[in-house]
Protein backbone atom coordinates (compact mmCIF):
# COMPACT_ATOMS: atom_id res chain seq x y z
CA UNK A 1 0.00 0.00 0.00
CA UNK A 2 2.45 2.16 0.96
CA UNK A 3 4.39 1.79 -2.65
CA UNK A 4 1.13 2.24 -4.35
CA UNK A 5 0.16 5.90 -2.24
CA UNK A 6 3.85 6.95 -3.13
CA UNK A 7 3.49 5.85 -7.02
CA UNK A 8 -0.34 8.18 -6.50
CA UNK A 9 1.34 11.07 -5.06
CA UNK A 10 4.28 11.10 -7.73
CA UNK A 11 1.58 11.24 -10.64
CA UNK A 12 -0.58 13.78 -9.01
CA UNK A 13 3.03 15.53 -9.21
CA UNK A 14 3.31 15.02 -12.90
CA UNK A 15 -0.39 15.87 -13.78
CA UNK A 16 0.03 18.83 -12.27
CA UNK A 17 2.87 20.08 -13.55
CA UNK A 18 1.67 19.45 -17.14
CA UNK A 19 -1.65 21.40 -16.51
CA UNK A 20 0.16 24.26 -14.92
CA UNK A 21 1.85 24.63 -17.99
CA UNK A 22 -0.81 23.91 -20.15
CA UNK A 23 -3.55 25.88 -18.91
CA UNK A 24 -2.41 29.80 -19.32
CA UNK A 25 -2.22 30.50 -15.80
CA UNK A 26 -0.20 33.37 -14.99
CA UNK A 27 3.05 32.19 -14.28
CA UNK A 28 5.41 29.66 -15.45
CA UNK A 29 6.95 27.39 -12.71
CA UNK A 30 9.42 24.47 -11.84
CA UNK A 31 9.51 22.83 -8.88
CA UNK A 32 11.61 19.80 -10.18
CA UNK A 33 8.65 17.53 -8.31
CA UNK A 34 7.81 15.20 -10.97
CA UNK A 35 11.42 13.75 -9.77
CA UNK A 36 12.34 13.35 -13.48
CA UNK A 37 13.92 16.41 -15.91
CA UNK A 38 12.38 14.46 -19.37
CA UNK A 39 9.04 15.57 -18.39
CA UNK A 40 9.90 19.02 -17.74
CA UNK A 41 11.81 18.63 -21.22
CA UNK A 42 8.45 17.31 -22.83
CA UNK A 43 7.01 20.72 -21.71
CA UNK A 44 9.77 22.66 -23.34
CA UNK A 45 12.15 23.37 -20.15
CA UNK A 46 15.95 23.50 -21.99
CA UNK A 47 18.78 22.26 -19.21
CA UNK A 48 22.59 22.88 -19.95
CA UNK A 49 24.24 20.83 -17.83
CA UNK A 50 21.71 20.42 -14.88
CA UNK A 51 20.02 17.46 -13.56
CA UNK A 52 17.77 16.37 -10.76
CA UNK A 53 18.74 15.16 -7.20
CA UNK A 54 16.85 13.91 -4.30
CA UNK A 55 19.67 14.05 -1.97
CA UNK A 56 18.84 15.12 1.46
CA UNK A 57 21.86 17.81 1.58
CA UNK A 58 20.99 18.92 -1.98
CA UNK A 59 17.12 19.43 -1.57
CA UNK A 60 15.36 23.02 -1.10
CA UNK A 61 11.72 21.94 -0.67
CA UNK A 62 9.99 19.11 -1.32
CA UNK A 63 11.38 15.98 -2.46
CA UNK A 64 13.41 17.12 -5.83
CA UNK A 65 15.61 19.89 -6.28
CA UNK A 66 17.98 20.59 -9.45
CA UNK A 67 21.58 20.09 -9.39
CA UNK A 68 24.02 21.81 -11.55
CA UNK A 69 27.74 20.49 -13.16
CA UNK A 70 30.74 21.74 -11.02
CA UNK A 71 30.37 25.50 -12.03
CA UNK A 72 33.93 25.68 -13.51
CA UNK A 73 33.18 28.40 -16.70
CA UNK A 74 32.24 32.03 -16.87
CA UNK A 75 30.25 31.11 -20.33
CA UNK A 76 26.97 31.93 -19.53
CA UNK A 77 26.13 29.08 -22.36
CA UNK A 78 27.97 26.38 -19.68
CA UNK A 79 25.22 25.69 -17.51
CA UNK A 80 21.72 26.90 -17.44
CA UNK A 81 18.07 26.53 -17.30
CA UNK A 82 15.56 27.70 -19.99
CA UNK A 83 12.13 28.69 -19.91
CA UNK A 84 9.63 27.64 -22.52
CA UNK A 85 8.39 30.25 -24.80
CA UNK A 86 5.91 32.40 -22.56
CA UNK A 87 4.37 35.12 -22.92
CA UNK A 88 6.17 37.72 -20.34
CA UNK A 89 4.16 39.28 -17.47
CA UNK A 90 5.05 41.89 -14.82
CA UNK A 91 6.19 41.51 -11.48
CA UNK A 92 9.10 39.50 -10.26
CA UNK A 93 10.83 36.38 -11.17
CA UNK A 94 11.84 34.63 -7.97
CA UNK A 95 13.75 31.40 -7.24
CA UNK A 96 15.68 29.85 -4.74
CA UNK A 97 19.19 28.76 -4.64
CA UNK A 98 22.36 27.51 -2.73
CA UNK A 99 25.01 25.37 -2.79
CA UNK A 100 26.64 21.42 -2.06
CA UNK A 101 30.30 23.26 -1.26
CA UNK A 102 31.71 26.02 -0.18
CA UNK A 103 35.00 26.22 -2.14
CA UNK A 104 35.60 27.82 -5.56
CA UNK A 105 36.84 31.08 -7.00
CA UNK A 106 33.91 32.66 -7.82
CA UNK A 107 29.98 31.83 -8.39
CA UNK A 108 26.91 33.86 -9.78
CA UNK A 109 23.58 33.42 -11.63
CA UNK A 110 22.65 35.95 -14.84
CA UNK A 111 19.11 36.09 -15.65
CA UNK A 112 18.79 36.69 -19.76
CA UNK A 113 15.49 37.01 -22.02
CA UNK A 114 15.69 35.58 -25.90
CA UNK A 115 13.23 37.22 -28.02
CA UNK A 116 11.87 34.54 -30.94
CA UNK A 117 13.29 35.19 -33.82
CA UNK A 118 11.93 33.70 -37.51
CA UNK A 119 15.26 32.91 -39.24
CA UNK A 120 16.89 31.51 -36.85
CA UNK A 121 16.00 27.88 -37.40
CA UNK A 122 15.79 25.47 -35.38
CA UNK A 123 15.37 26.64 -32.25
CA UNK A 124 13.97 29.96 -33.02
CA UNK A 125 16.06 31.81 -30.55
CA UNK A 126 17.56 35.64 -30.83
CA UNK A 127 20.29 36.89 -29.13
CA UNK A 128 19.77 36.30 -25.25
CA UNK A 129 19.91 39.64 -23.79
CA UNK A 130 21.63 40.03 -19.72
CA UNK A 131 19.20 41.93 -17.50
CA UNK A 132 20.77 40.58 -13.85
CA UNK A 133 23.90 39.55 -12.93
CA UNK A 134 24.46 38.43 -8.95
CA UNK A 135 28.21 37.07 -7.69
CA UNK A 136 27.98 35.36 -4.57
CA UNK A 137 30.77 36.35 -1.59
CA UNK A 138 32.19 33.44 0.31
CA UNK A 139 31.05 31.67 1.90
CA UNK A 140 28.54 30.11 -0.58
CA UNK A 141 25.15 28.93 1.49
CA UNK A 142 24.99 25.21 1.49
CA UNK A 143 22.63 25.43 4.28
CA UNK A 144 19.34 27.61 4.36
CA UNK A 145 18.84 28.61 0.53
CA UNK A 146 19.24 32.76 -0.22
CA UNK A 147 15.64 33.70 -2.11
CA UNK A 148 16.19 35.61 -4.92
CA UNK A 149 13.63 37.90 -6.31
CA UNK A 150 14.08 39.87 -9.68
CA UNK A 151 11.83 42.41 -11.16
CA UNK A 152 10.70 41.63 -14.92
CA UNK A 153 12.63 44.03 -17.21
CA UNK A 154 10.66 47.22 -18.38
CA UNK A 155 11.27 45.98 -22.59
CA UNK A 156 9.95 42.77 -22.01
CA UNK A 157 6.58 43.61 -19.17
CA UNK A 158 3.42 42.27 -20.56
CA UNK A 159 4.91 41.43 -24.06
CA UNK A 160 2.42 40.89 -27.21
CA UNK A 161 5.39 38.82 -28.22
CA UNK A 162 6.96 35.38 -27.17
CA UNK A 163 10.02 34.64 -25.04
CA UNK A 164 12.54 32.60 -23.11
CA UNK A 165 14.25 33.52 -20.20
CA UNK A 166 17.70 31.73 -19.06
CA UNK A 167 18.82 31.10 -15.57
CA UNK A 168 22.63 30.57 -16.25
CA UNK A 169 25.13 29.50 -13.33
CA UNK A 170 28.81 30.46 -13.86
CA UNK A 171 32.30 29.86 -11.80
CA UNK A 172 35.78 28.96 -11.82
CA UNK A 173 38.06 26.99 -9.42
CA UNK A 174 36.34 24.06 -7.23
CA UNK A 175 33.88 21.71 -7.01
CA UNK A 176 31.11 23.36 -5.69
CA UNK A 177 27.73 23.09 -7.47
CA UNK A 178 24.75 25.34 -7.23
CA UNK A 179 21.11 23.53 -6.32
CA UNK A 180 17.86 25.88 -7.29
CA UNK A 181 13.84 25.54 -7.21
CA UNK A 182 10.88 27.03 -7.09
CA UNK A 183 11.57 28.74 -10.16
CA UNK A 184 8.37 31.26 -10.96
CA UNK A 185 8.10 33.51 -14.05
CA UNK A 186 5.63 35.59 -14.37
CA UNK A 187 3.45 35.27 -17.54
CA UNK A 188 1.77 32.43 -19.94
CA UNK A 189 3.14 29.69 -21.11
CA UNK A 190 3.23 29.64 -24.91
CA UNK A 191 4.74 26.62 -26.24
CA UNK A 192 3.61 23.56 -28.24
CA UNK A 193 5.16 20.58 -27.10
CA UNK A 194 3.09 18.79 -29.79
CA UNK A 195 5.08 20.55 -32.08
CA UNK A 196 8.75 20.73 -31.67
CA UNK A 197 8.20 23.49 -28.35
CA UNK A 198 8.05 25.96 -31.17
CA UNK A 199 5.24 29.29 -29.73
CA UNK A 200 1.73 27.94 -30.23
CA UNK A 201 0.38 29.66 -33.05
CA UNK A 202 2.85 30.10 -35.97
CA UNK A 203 4.30 33.27 -36.59
CA UNK A 204 4.30 34.82 -39.48
CA UNK A 205 7.25 37.20 -39.82
CA UNK A 206 7.14 38.93 -43.66
CA UNK A 207 10.27 40.93 -43.02
CA UNK A 208 11.75 38.08 -40.55
CA UNK A 209 12.52 40.99 -38.13
CA UNK A 210 11.70 38.95 -35.17
CA UNK A 211 8.49 40.78 -34.47
CA UNK A 212 5.27 38.54 -35.94
CA UNK A 213 3.63 40.70 -38.37
CA UNK A 214 0.51 40.73 -35.83
CA UNK A 215 2.28 43.13 -33.93
CA UNK A 216 4.74 44.94 -36.29
CA UNK A 217 3.41 48.03 -37.64
CA UNK A 218 6.15 47.85 -40.36
CA UNK A 219 5.75 44.30 -41.48
CA UNK A 220 7.31 44.31 -44.66
CA UNK A 221 10.31 46.74 -43.53
CA UNK A 222 13.14 44.99 -41.22
CA UNK A 223 14.14 47.79 -39.93
CA UNK A 224 11.24 49.43 -38.48
CA UNK A 225 8.59 47.54 -36.14
CA UNK A 226 6.97 49.61 -33.43
CA UNK A 227 5.39 53.55 -33.36
CA UNK A 228 5.25 55.11 -29.57
CA UNK A 229 3.82 58.59 -29.55
CA UNK A 230 3.74 61.67 -27.28
CA UNK A 231 1.79 62.95 -26.12
CA UNK A 232 -0.42 60.42 -28.09
CA UNK A 233 -1.15 58.94 -31.35
CA UNK A 234 -4.80 61.30 -31.60
CA UNK A 235 -3.63 64.30 -29.96
CA UNK A 236 -1.29 67.23 -29.71
CA UNK A 237 0.28 69.30 -26.92
CA UNK A 238 0.67 73.02 -26.49
CA UNK A 239 3.13 74.88 -25.90
CA UNK A 240 2.93 78.44 -24.45
CA UNK A 241 6.20 80.47 -23.68
CA UNK A 242 6.41 84.48 -22.63
CA UNK A 243 9.38 86.07 -24.00
CA UNK A 244 10.49 88.94 -21.63
CA UNK A 245 12.39 86.27 -19.05
CA UNK A 246 13.98 86.75 -17.09
CA UNK A 247 11.62 89.76 -16.53
CA UNK A 248 7.86 89.04 -15.93
CA UNK A 249 7.04 90.87 -18.78
CA UNK A 250 2.82 91.02 -19.62
CA UNK A 251 2.69 87.76 -18.82
CA UNK A 252 0.06 86.58 -21.55
CA UNK A 253 1.93 83.32 -22.78
CA UNK A 254 1.24 83.88 -26.45
CA UNK A 255 4.02 85.50 -27.27
CA UNK A 256 5.34 82.01 -28.96
CA UNK A 257 2.21 79.30 -28.98
CA UNK A 258 2.63 76.12 -30.69
CA UNK A 259 1.13 72.45 -30.73
CA UNK A 260 3.16 69.06 -31.00
CA UNK A 261 2.76 65.76 -32.04
CA UNK A 262 5.70 63.24 -31.90
CA UNK A 263 5.97 59.78 -33.17
CA UNK A 264 9.14 57.89 -32.16
CA UNK A 265 9.68 54.82 -34.78
CA UNK A 266 11.60 51.72 -33.05
CA UNK A 267 13.13 48.88 -34.68
CA UNK A 268 12.76 45.24 -33.43
CA UNK A 269 15.71 45.54 -30.93
CA UNK A 270 14.01 48.50 -29.68
CA UNK A 271 16.10 50.95 -30.50
CA UNK A 272 15.29 54.32 -32.15
CA UNK A 273 15.32 54.56 -35.80
CA UNK A 274 13.82 57.80 -36.09
CA UNK A 275 11.46 60.79 -34.84
CA UNK A 276 8.95 61.99 -36.70
CA UNK A 277 7.34 65.34 -35.52
CA UNK A 278 4.50 67.77 -36.26
CA UNK A 279 5.09 71.13 -34.63
CA UNK A 280 2.28 73.71 -35.56
CA UNK A 281 2.64 77.33 -35.17
CA UNK A 282 -0.41 78.90 -33.77
CA UNK A 283 0.44 82.19 -32.68
CA UNK A 284 2.47 85.04 -31.65
CA UNK A 285 1.88 87.99 -29.59
CA UNK A 286 5.36 89.03 -29.56
CA UNK A 287 7.27 92.07 -31.30
CA UNK A 288 10.59 89.91 -30.81
CA UNK A 289 11.98 87.13 -33.53
CA UNK A 290 11.66 84.49 -31.58
CA UNK A 291 12.87 81.13 -32.47
CA UNK A 292 11.64 77.37 -30.96
CA UNK A 293 13.40 74.01 -30.43
CA UNK A 294 14.08 71.28 -28.21
CA UNK A 295 17.09 69.44 -26.42
CA UNK A 296 16.86 65.50 -26.01
CA UNK A 297 18.20 65.63 -23.18
CA UNK A 298 20.84 62.53 -22.34
CA UNK A 299 21.05 61.89 -26.23
CA UNK A 300 24.35 62.83 -27.22
CA UNK A 301 24.60 64.38 -30.85
CA UNK A 302 26.53 61.91 -32.60
CA UNK A 303 23.65 59.43 -31.60
CA UNK A 304 21.67 61.04 -34.67
CA UNK A 305 22.15 60.68 -38.41
CA UNK A 306 20.72 63.96 -39.57
CA UNK A 307 17.37 66.26 -39.08
CA UNK A 308 15.44 67.32 -41.72
CA UNK A 309 12.21 69.86 -42.27
CA UNK A 310 13.12 72.64 -39.83
CA UNK A 311 12.60 76.33 -41.04
CA UNK A 312 15.69 78.37 -40.56
CA UNK A 313 16.23 81.93 -42.26
CA UNK A 314 19.25 83.22 -44.47
CA UNK A 315 21.18 84.54 -42.56
CA UNK A 316 20.45 82.41 -39.31
CA UNK A 317 22.50 83.37 -35.85
CA UNK A 318 22.35 79.57 -35.63
CA UNK A 319 25.32 77.46 -36.44
CA UNK A 320 24.13 73.41 -37.16
CA UNK A 321 26.49 70.73 -37.70
CA UNK A 322 26.78 68.00 -40.39
CA UNK A 323 23.22 65.95 -39.04
CA UNK A 324 21.51 69.09 -39.08
CA UNK A 325 21.84 69.59 -35.31
CA UNK A 326 22.63 72.37 -33.58
CA UNK A 327 26.44 72.52 -33.88
CA UNK A 328 28.35 72.78 -29.81
CA UNK A 329 25.64 71.30 -28.27
CA UNK A 330 26.89 67.70 -26.47
CA UNK A 331 23.05 66.89 -26.67
CA UNK A 332 20.84 66.43 -29.48
CA UNK A 333 19.45 69.84 -29.77
CA UNK A 334 16.97 70.71 -32.76
CA UNK A 335 15.96 73.98 -33.99
CA UNK A 336 12.71 73.55 -35.13
CA UNK A 337 12.45 77.12 -36.55
CA UNK A 338 14.59 80.55 -35.74
CA UNK A 339 12.29 83.46 -36.63
CA UNK A 340 8.67 83.04 -35.94
CA UNK A 341 7.70 85.88 -38.45
CA UNK A 342 8.87 83.64 -41.62
CA UNK A 343 6.57 81.12 -40.89
CA UNK A 344 3.65 83.61 -40.45
CA UNK A 345 2.74 86.58 -41.54
CA UNK A 346 1.79 89.18 -39.67
CA UNK A 347 -2.24 90.17 -40.70
CA UNK A 348 -1.92 93.94 -40.74
CA UNK A 349 -4.18 94.75 -38.04
CA UNK A 350 -4.41 94.54 -34.23
CA UNK A 351 -1.43 93.10 -32.82
CA UNK A 352 0.23 90.23 -32.71
CA UNK A 353 -0.43 87.22 -34.95
CA UNK A 354 -4.22 85.32 -33.92
CA UNK A 355 -3.86 86.98 -30.70
CA UNK A 356 -6.03 89.58 -31.31
CA UNK A 357 -10.11 88.95 -31.73
CA UNK A 358 -10.70 91.67 -34.29
CA UNK A 359 -7.74 91.27 -36.60
CA UNK A 360 -7.84 88.43 -39.30
CA UNK A 361 -7.29 84.87 -38.14
CA UNK A 362 -3.82 83.64 -40.09
CA UNK A 363 -3.35 80.39 -41.41
CA UNK A 364 -0.84 78.06 -38.56
CA UNK A 365 1.73 76.09 -40.31
CA UNK A 366 2.55 72.99 -39.69
CA UNK A 367 6.69 72.07 -40.17
CA UNK A 368 7.55 67.99 -40.53
CA UNK A 369 10.47 67.46 -38.35
CA UNK A 370 12.30 64.24 -39.19
CA UNK A 371 15.37 63.13 -36.52
CA UNK A 372 17.25 59.68 -37.78
CA UNK A 373 19.11 57.52 -35.54
CA UNK A 374 19.59 54.96 -38.26
CA UNK A 375 19.83 54.66 -41.80
CA UNK A 376 19.02 50.86 -43.29
CA UNK A 377 19.25 49.77 -40.05
CA UNK A 378 23.29 50.75 -38.98
CA UNK A 379 23.57 53.43 -36.64
CA UNK A 380 26.03 56.59 -36.46
CA UNK A 381 29.79 56.39 -34.81
CA UNK A 382 27.91 57.33 -31.51
CA UNK A 383 26.25 54.26 -31.53
CA UNK A 384 22.09 53.52 -30.85
CA UNK A 385 19.36 54.92 -28.52
CA UNK A 386 17.06 52.19 -27.08
CA UNK A 387 13.22 53.51 -26.29
CA UNK A 388 14.04 53.82 -22.81
CA UNK A 389 16.77 56.48 -22.80
CA UNK A 390 14.24 58.60 -24.76
CA UNK A 391 11.07 58.82 -22.67
CA UNK A 392 8.76 61.89 -23.08
CA UNK A 393 10.83 63.80 -20.31
CA UNK A 394 13.67 63.79 -22.85
CA UNK A 395 12.16 66.97 -24.80
CA UNK A 396 13.05 69.55 -23.21
CA UNK A 397 11.52 72.38 -25.55
CA UNK A 398 12.36 76.32 -25.72
CA UNK A 399 12.45 79.18 -27.34
CA UNK A 400 14.88 82.03 -28.60
CA UNK A 401 14.33 85.30 -27.65
CA UNK A 402 14.54 87.94 -30.02
CA UNK A 403 17.40 86.31 -32.15
CA UNK A 404 19.66 86.22 -28.96
CA UNK A 405 20.92 82.70 -28.77
CA UNK A 406 22.18 82.95 -25.19
CA UNK A 407 18.45 84.08 -24.16
CA UNK A 408 16.83 80.57 -23.76
CA UNK A 409 13.29 80.28 -22.32
CA UNK A 410 12.60 76.49 -20.84
CA UNK A 411 9.44 75.11 -19.25
CA UNK A 412 10.23 75.27 -15.52
CA UNK A 413 12.91 73.04 -13.91
CA UNK A 414 13.98 72.34 -17.65
CA UNK A 415 18.03 72.59 -17.81
CA UNK A 416 19.17 75.44 -20.52
CA UNK A 417 21.52 73.73 -23.32
CA UNK A 418 25.10 74.29 -22.99
CA UNK A 419 24.61 77.33 -25.36
CA UNK A 420 22.44 79.33 -22.97
CA UNK A 421 23.56 82.48 -21.06
CA UNK A 422 23.03 81.34 -17.39
CA UNK A 423 24.42 84.39 -16.13
CA UNK A 424 20.82 85.78 -16.63
CA UNK A 425 19.56 83.11 -14.39
CA UNK A 426 18.75 84.67 -10.58
CA UNK A 427 18.20 87.75 -12.19
CA UNK A 428 15.12 90.61 -12.82
CA UNK A 429 12.44 88.02 -11.68
CA UNK A 430 13.51 84.57 -12.40
CA UNK A 431 14.72 82.78 -8.94
CA UNK A 432 17.12 79.77 -10.92
CA UNK A 433 19.22 78.08 -8.57
CA UNK A 434 21.35 75.77 -10.49
CA UNK A 435 22.59 74.37 -7.46
CA UNK A 436 18.97 72.97 -6.17
CA UNK A 437 17.75 72.25 -9.73
CA UNK A 438 15.57 75.45 -10.13
CA UNK A 439 15.08 77.01 -13.26
CA UNK A 440 12.98 78.80 -15.17
CA UNK A 441 10.54 80.13 -11.79
CA UNK A 442 9.69 83.14 -10.04
CA UNK A 443 10.55 83.02 -6.33
CA UNK A 444 6.90 82.13 -5.94
CA UNK A 445 7.31 79.20 -8.79
CA UNK A 446 5.34 81.05 -11.36
CA UNK A 447 6.97 79.95 -14.66
CA UNK A 448 7.81 81.57 -18.23
CA UNK A 449 6.53 78.27 -20.15
CA UNK A 450 3.95 75.77 -20.22
CA UNK A 451 3.27 72.75 -21.30
CA UNK A 452 -0.45 71.31 -21.41
CA UNK A 453 -0.74 67.76 -22.88
CA UNK A 454 -4.53 68.09 -23.81
CA UNK A 455 -4.14 71.41 -25.96
CA UNK A 456 -4.73 74.96 -24.64
CA UNK A 457 -6.72 77.84 -25.45
CA UNK A 458 -4.28 81.01 -24.95
CA UNK A 459 -5.19 83.98 -23.27
CA UNK A 460 -5.68 87.21 -26.10
CA UNK A 461 -2.85 90.38 -26.10
CA UNK A 462 -2.10 91.86 -23.38
CA UNK A 463 -4.17 89.94 -21.20
CA UNK A 464 -2.49 88.27 -17.88
CA UNK A 465 -2.88 84.33 -18.11
CA UNK A 466 -4.31 84.56 -14.62
CA UNK A 467 -6.60 87.35 -15.98
CA UNK A 468 -7.42 84.76 -18.62
CA UNK A 469 -7.16 81.36 -16.05
CA UNK A 470 -8.62 82.29 -12.50
CA UNK A 471 -6.64 79.35 -10.50
CA UNK A 472 -3.14 79.30 -12.49
CA UNK A 473 -1.31 81.24 -9.49
CA UNK A 474 -2.43 78.88 -7.05
CA UNK A 475 -1.57 76.05 -9.41
CA UNK A 476 1.81 77.05 -10.33
CA UNK A 477 2.71 78.41 -6.92
CA UNK A 478 1.70 74.94 -5.19
CA UNK A 479 3.83 73.13 -7.75
CA UNK A 480 0.93 71.47 -9.50
CA UNK A 481 -0.89 70.28 -6.34
CA UNK A 482 -4.03 72.66 -6.45
CA UNK A 483 -6.39 73.09 -9.15
CA UNK A 484 -4.63 70.45 -11.49
CA UNK A 485 -7.61 71.41 -13.99
CA UNK A 486 -7.16 74.91 -14.32
CA UNK A 487 -6.75 75.21 -17.89
CA UNK A 488 -9.79 73.51 -19.07
CA UNK A 489 -13.50 74.99 -19.63
CA UNK A 490 -14.82 73.89 -15.57
CA UNK A 491 -17.27 76.41 -14.04
CA UNK A 492 -15.08 78.90 -12.26
CA UNK A 493 -12.12 78.27 -14.47
CA UNK A 494 -12.02 80.70 -17.11
CA UNK A 495 -12.78 84.34 -18.18
CA UNK A 496 -13.63 83.56 -22.11
CA UNK A 497 -13.49 87.11 -22.72
CA UNK A 498 -9.58 87.10 -22.44
CA UNK A 499 -8.98 84.02 -23.84
CA UNK A 500 -8.51 84.09 -27.65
Amino acid sequence: MKKSYLLYIQILFIIGLVFSSADLRAQVTLNCESGNRGIEQGNCWGFGAVSYSRRDTHIISGFWSTLSNQLTSASPESCWIKTPWMLVGSGNITFKAKFDGTNGNSRGIQLYYIPYNTSNAPYFEGTPVLFYDYLWTQPYPTGTAKVFSVLIPAEIANSKVVYKIRMSMIGSGGISRLISDDLVFPGTYWSDPANGCLPKITIKDADSDGVPDGQDEYPADKNRAFNSYYPSANSFGTLAFEDLWPSRGDYDFNDVVVDYQFKTVTNSSNNVVEILGKVVARASGASFKNGFGFQLDGIPSNKVISTTGNHISSPSIINFASNGLEASQPYATCIAFDNFFTLMNHPGTGSGINTDKTAPFVKYDTLSIKIAFLKDGIPPSGGTVAISQLPSTAFNFFIIANQNRGKEIHLPNSIPTSLSNTALMGTGNDDSNISTGKYFKTKNNLPWGINIIGGFSYPIEKAPIDAAYLHFNEWAESGGTLYPQWYTNEAGNRVSTNIY
